[in-house]
C-alpha cells in the first residue's frame, strides 16, 4: 500500500548514512503482516523480524527481560539463549512457527508432466515428498522446492516465501501452450504452520490423534492428510533441523487451536519454542543449504552438491546444460567448514567474507553459524573444485581478521540421519 511504502522509504531515507548490522530489525510500519498465532508467540517473549513483510520469531526472549536483541556483528545477547532453543529441540522437543515458506499447490489433468518437464528430481509418490531443484535452460538453479504429492495430478510445493513473486512468474510462465487443465495457485496465508521437531516429537504428536505415527505407518518423508485432535491437517514428517519432526499444514482459522493442543500436549515432554536463529544453527549442524545463499541463479546444481536432486530419466529445462557441465565437471564446489573464531573476541560467519587459500583470495562464504549443540562454528562457501579435498585448510577473514578454517565431508551432526529417519 502507499501507506506502507511510504513509511520505509522514510525510514530507509533517515538511515542513509548509517550502519544497518546484519542482525538488525528495522521497526517501521510494523506489525502488519501476522499470522493467527502472532499474538501467543508474543506472550511467550518472541523476538520478531520479518521476511517478505511477515513476520516470524526470531528467537523467544527470557521470561521477564525485554524482548530485543543487541545490535552487532559479533553474538549478540541472543547467543545464550538460542543456545537453550537448540537444546530443547536436540534433547526434548521443540515447537515453531513454519508459516514463512512460499505454498504453492499444483492440480488438474497433465500436472504430473507439467512438473516433472520443470524439476530435475523425479516426481514422489502419492503419499510421499522428495526435493527437487528447479534450473533455466543455462542450468543454473532459479528454485528448490520440496514436493509433496497426494493424489496422480495433486501437488503442494513448498519454497522460499521471499522467491514467491519470481517463482510464481516461472511458474505460470512455463504453462503449456492453450493450457485447460493444470491449475496452479499461489496459496499465502490460506496455508499456515507449526513444526514440533526433537526425540519427543512423536509422542507429542501421537498424544493428538488417532493415526499411526510409528515409523513402518508414517515414515521418514511421508506427507497425508490426518485429524490432530479437532483440527484437519496436512502432515509431512520432515524438518529444516534434521531431526525427528513433522510440519503441519492448516487453515488460518485453526493454527491458534492446533498451537494450544502442540503446547499442552508437549508440557509433560518439556518442550520449548525455538525461532528462526535456532532453526539457522541446526541446520547447519546437519549441512543444510538454503535458497538464495547456497542455491541461486549464479551456480549450479552440480557446484551446490545437489547431485542426488538430478535424475536423468526423464527431460527436464537445463538439462542439456547440465549433462555438458557434468562431462567437463564443474569448475568451483560448495563447502562445509568449520571456523574457528577469535577465542577473544568472537564472532561467527554471516554471509559474504572472502575465503582465503595460500595467501590469496579463492572464494567467498554464502552463510553460517554457530552451532550450538555440537559447539562449533561453521560456513557455507564456493572455492575452486580442485581446491574442495576434505580436510583442506582455509582462512576466512571475519571482520578484518582471517581465521583459520578445514573443509568438512559430513554433517557434524547425525551424519548418517538416523535421527529424523528412525
Amino acid at each position: 500500500t502507499l501507506g506502507y511504502t511510504n513509511a520505509k522509504v522514510r525510514e530507509n531515507y533517515s538511515r542513509r548514512f548509517r550502519i544497518t548490522f546484519p542482525n538488525e530489525e528495522l521497526r517501521a510500519a510494523r506489525p502488519l503482516h501476522t499470522t493467527p498465532i502472532y499474538d501467543r508467540l508474543s506472550e511467550h517473549n518472541a523476538v520478531w523480524g520479518a521476511g517478505f513483510g511477515l513476520e516470524h520469531p526470531l528467537w523467544f526472549q527470557r521470561p521477564g527481560e525485554e524482548p530485543y536483541e543487541e545490535v552487532t556483528f559479533r553474538r549478540s545477547n541472543a547467543f545464550p539463549v538460542v543456545a537453550e532453543e537448540c537444546a530443547a529441540v536436540r534433547e526434548r522437543v521443540g515447537l515453531t512457527e513454519c508459516s514463512n515458506f512460499a505454498k504453492y499447490r499444483v492440480t488438474g489433468a497433465g500436472s504430473a508432466d507439467w512438473l516433472t518437464g520443470l524439476f530435475t528430481n523425479r516426481l514422489p509418490k502419492v503419499g510421499r515428498i522428495n526435493l527437487t531443484a528447479m534450473l533455466n535452460p543455462e542450468g543454473r538453479i532459479v528454485g528448490e522446492f520440496s514436493v509433496a504429492r497426494t493424489g496422480e495430478d495433486e501437488f503442494f510445493l513448498f519454497g522460499s516465501q521471499v522467491a514467491e513473486v519470481h517463482h510464481s512468474r516461472w511458474f505460470l510462465s512455463h504453462l503449456p501452450d492453450g493450457n485447460h487443465g493444470i491449475d496452479f495457485e499461489v496459496l499465502g496465508l490460506s496455508l499456515v504452520g507449526v513444526s514440533v521437531a526433537g526425540p519427543c516429537a512423536r509422542d507429542v504428536l501421537q498424544s493428538l490423534t488417532t493415526t499411526s505415527l510409528a515409523t513402518a505407518d508414517f515414515a521418514f518423508m511421508s506427507f497425508r492428510h490426518i485429524d490432530i485432535g479437532m483440527v484437519p491437517a496436512w502432515v509431512g514428517r520432515m524438518t529444516y533441523t534434521g531431526d525427528l519432526g513433522y510440519e503441519i499444514w492448516v487453515a488460518p482459522e485453526h493454527q491458534r487451536a492446533l498451537f494450544d493442543a502442540l503446547w499442552s500436549a508437549g508440557q509433560p515432554h518439556g518442550i520449548g519454542l525455538y525461532g528462526f536463529r535456532a532453526l539457522m544453527s541446526m541446520r547447519m549442524e546437519k549441512m543444510f543449504g538454503t535458497w538464495f545463499r547456497e542455491y541461486r541463479p549464479i551456480y549450479t546444481p552440480l557446484e551446490a552438491n545437489m547431485d542426488r536432486y538430478l535424475k536423468f530419466d526423464h527431460d527436464f529445462v537445463g538439462r542439456d546444460a547440465v549433462e555438458a557441465e557434468a562431462a567437463a565437471g564443474p569448475k568451483r564446489s560448495m563447502v562445509y567448514l568449520d571456523v574457528d573464531p577469535d577465542p577473544d573476541d568472537p564472532a561467527d560467519v554471516l554471509g559474504d567474507e572472502p575465503i582465503w587459500h595460500d595467501g590469496a583470495v579463492v572464494g567467498w562464504i554464502t552463510s553460517g553459524a554457530y552451532a550450538h549443540h555440537v559447539g562449533r562454528s561453521l560456513a557455507f562457501g564456493y572455492v575452486p573444485t580442485e581446491l574442495a579435498v576434505p580436510g583442506a585448510e582455509f582462512e576466512v577473514e571475519i571482520i578484518g581478521e582471517r581465521r583459520p578454517a578445514r573443509l568438512l565431508d559430513e554433517p557434524v551432526f547425525d551424519p548418517a540421519g538416523e535421527r529424523m529417519r528412525t
